[in-house]
């Protein structure tokens, strides 16, 4: 009989361990390692973001604070009904108006008599105002002259009244244009002069006893002709506040 060729052992390789052989306690293996992944992979933290959360609640804030001033504000209209002053003039009266050519120039001496009616039409709101400065001019364009100017002191209107403000003006030896002064001395005599009044205060309004701050008001009565006045016209006049607001 042929013998049985033999398998030649296959060499173990180094550092090879049988797993059918008990791990001593040398023999512990090394916990596996976890994957190393790309940060692109890595699960990112949830920010709270109280940056957003503070902007909507001041932003949720500011909205009820808005609409209760226009509730407040529709409230106080409908209840109070606010009117604005009125403002007429009730008379202008020229007592003196001499243009005078002289040999260094045209002088003119003028003095006028202005009567200034003011109306509060509210039946709960008191106005009350500041110091009044008052200017009255003749003419217009190139030609506007002044004529002087006073001041009126403060003064209240109370409810549902009217106040007539007596406002006198002069002028001596004033220095016009020649040109200027033949221009208004033709109109004077032809009662065809242009007269203009403006008025400059600050109004303040009194509600249930409680004052509100005062508004800086210009009160311009323009463009009146000494025809138009002596006829008993009482032309109404323009407020201009706060230098935008223009009410008739």
């Amino acid at each position: 009989m042929s013998e049985t060729p033999v398998k030649p052992v296959l060499q173990k390789p180094p550092g090879y361990k049988d797993p059918n052989v008990p791990a001593g306690p040398r023999g512990l293996r090394p916990p596996p390692r976890k994957p190393i992944l790309p940060p692109s992979f890595h699960p990112k933290k949830r920010k709270t973001n109280y940056g957003r959360a503070c902007c909507c609640c001041f932003c949720i804030f500011f909205l009820i604070f808005l609409l209760l001033i226009i509730i407040s504000a529709a409230a106080f209209y409908l209840w109070f009904d606010p009117k604005l002053p009125r403002f007429h003039v009730q008379s202008f009266r020229i007592s003196r108006f001499n243009v005078n050519r002289r040999p260094d120039g045209t002088n003119l001496d003028a003095k006028t008599t202005t009567r200034l009616e003011v109306k509060n039409p509210n039946g709960k709101m008191t106005y009350y105002y500041g110091n009044t400065e008052v200017d009255v001019t003749v003419g217009e364009g190139v030609s506007e002259t002044d004529l002087g100017t006073t001041s009126v002191p403060e003064f209240t209107m109370r409810k549902k009244s009217t106040r007539s403000l007596r406002v006198e003006t002069k002028v001596s030896n004033k220095l016009v244009v020649d040109e200027v002064g033949n221009k208004l001395k033709a109109r004077y005599r032809s009662k065809s002069l242009l007269v203009n009044v403006e008025a400059r205060t600050k109004v303040g309004v009194s509600v249930a006893g409680l004052k509100i701050g005062m508004v800086g008001v210009t009160v311009k009565c323009d463009g009146m002709s000494k025809k138009q006045l002596d006829g008993g016209d009482m032309p109404k006049c323009v407020i201009n506040m706060l230098k935008w607001l223009n009410i008739h």
